[in-house]
């Protein structure tokens, strides 16, 4: 049976850390941003950490456990 394929648009998008836990950017901070507060986007450019009820979509898109 041949390898499982990593989801590439996943692999862009999240990374793994040390933990087991799943880093991710947040949303909203591409454009528009003239009438978003400077405060909204230095929270926005932070990263943040993926749902645990979305953890497990995530580690099958990455093939990460089972």
């Amino acid at each position: 049976m041949p390898k499982m394929k990593t989801n590439s648009s996943a692999k862009k998008r999240f990374k793994i850390t040390g933990s087991g836990k799943v880093k991710r950017l947040k949303a909203f901070k591409n454009h528009i941003l003239t009438k978003k507060t400077k405060k909204r986007k230095e929270r926005l450019a932070k990263s943040g950490l993926v749902h645990d009820t979305d953890m497990s979509n995530v580690k099958f898109m990455l093939r990460i456990g089972k």
